[in-house]
């Protein structure tokens, strides 16, 4: 039942660490907060028959974490509980009855004796569309029980659905995204501009939904952005012919600090992954030769960079995000961390080095934003 795999030697035991957040500013944190540094979920070890152990790996950290938070083992049972995304701290879940869930239960801060569950409207299917497989989901703001908030699942295939949680009769807004391009991308929310935003197949085209008419019953149209990409990096014929041969996927990423919006493209290749005990359970994974970024500018340029700065940009199945290191001592600038069904890792932009793992599974490859608590924690 644990989806702890591959554990390191090195542990830690009880809270999550703590930091104080930066005074009052752009970002718009205060200086009376508390924040956890950004983690990713490893597992949950069974402790009870019914409940288990959250296990979180601190970004600034180089230690496990064996939280005292208590997770219910049905979570973790792939039969009865389906994982499909998570954003700000909240996973999203599709069960046998084909709703989807918000909870709150690997949140390393969230209450675990009184945990959140939010369930959204039925799920509706457009014709000749799916909702049984996800790409992602994203919201507007931390919690979908703001009143405001927004929740978007973006479907395998042209569907994308959007809903008010905390509205009365709350239902879906489906939209149909006819450009095949869009059918396997994933969804993010862009803060500064108020917009849900999506990268098309290649990241030449962005396709943006404004919550202002998000609420009404018609079709909304999209607004299309075009990119061209810039100052690509130098890279040998063979390392070129190499990252070409792979599969690639685009992921857009805000900066809530600066106000900047950059465009990671992963180039990944299938390996076969083994399992340093069963070999029955040996698989296939996708693992990560190299990645890009590129950041955008007002007249739809990509230009590629080897520098953001005192920024860390995280990848998962989570929606992405990206954190000023500085922020939480340990941390070291200028990364991207990256997080998935079979592997995580790190690539320094500067000098183009990356340092990965795979595993067997990862359950829960879900990298958990900075969440505010209290000064009591």
């Amino acid at each position: 039942m644990s989806l702890l795999l591959n554990q390191p030697s090195k542990l830690c035991l009880g809270k999550p660490v703590v930091v104080r957040s930066s005074p009052l500013g752009s970002n718009g944190f205060s200086s009376s907060l508390l924040q956890t540094p950004p983690c990713s979920i490893l597992g949950v070890v069974p402790c009870h028959w019914d409940f288990g152990q959250l296990v979180i790996w601190n970004a600034n950290d180089r230690c496990l974490t064996y939280t005292k938070k208590k997770v219910s083992l049905e979570l973790t049972d792939q039969k009865k509980t389906v994982l499909i995304g998570s954003s700000h701290g909240w996973v999203a879940t599709l069960k046998d009855d084909g709703r989807v869930r918000l909870q709150d239960d690997l949140n390393p801060v969230a209450s675990d004796t009184d945990p959140k569950h939010i369930l959204l409207p039925p799920l509706v299917t457009l014709p000749h569309c799916q909702t049984q497989i996800v790409t992602n989901v994203a919201m507007s703001s931390s919690s979908p029980e703001d009143e405001d908030c927004v929740v978007a699942v973006k479907f395998m295939g042209p569907q994308l659905s959007f809903c008010r949680p905390a509205q009365r009769n709350s239902e879906w807004i489906n939209i149909r995204i006819e450009n095949p391009c869009f059918f396997s991308s994933r969804v993010m929310f862009s803060k500064k501009d108020n917009m849900f935003r999506i990268p098309g197949s290649g990241g030449h085209l962005i396709a943006s939904w404004d919550l202002s008419c998000s609420h009404k019953q018609h079709n909304i149209n999209p607004k299309f952005h075009k990119l061209r990409f810039e100052n690509f990096a130098e890279l040998t014929k063979t390392k070129r012919e190499h990252m070409h041969s792979c599969f690639t996927t685009e992921h857009l990423v805000e900066s809530r600090t600066t106000g900047e919006m950059f465009v990671v493209k992963l180039y990944r290749k299938t390996v076969d992954i083994i399992h340093p005990v069963l070999p029955r359970l040996n698989t296939q994974g996708l693992k990560t030769l190299g990645l890009m970024v590129f950041r955008l500018d007002e007249q739809g340029n990509a230009v590629y960079t080897q520098d953001i700065g005192d920024l860390c940009i995280f990848i998962s199945r989570s929606e992405p995000f990206c954190v000023p290191a500085s922020s939480f001592p340990g941390m070291c600038p200028n990364r991207v961390k990256f997080y998935d069904f079979h592997e995580s890792g790190t690539m320094d932009l500067a000098n183009w080095s990356m340092g990965s793992r795979n595993a067997t599974l990862f359950k829960a490859p879900y990298y958990i934003p900075p969440q505010n608590i209290s000064s009591e924690f």
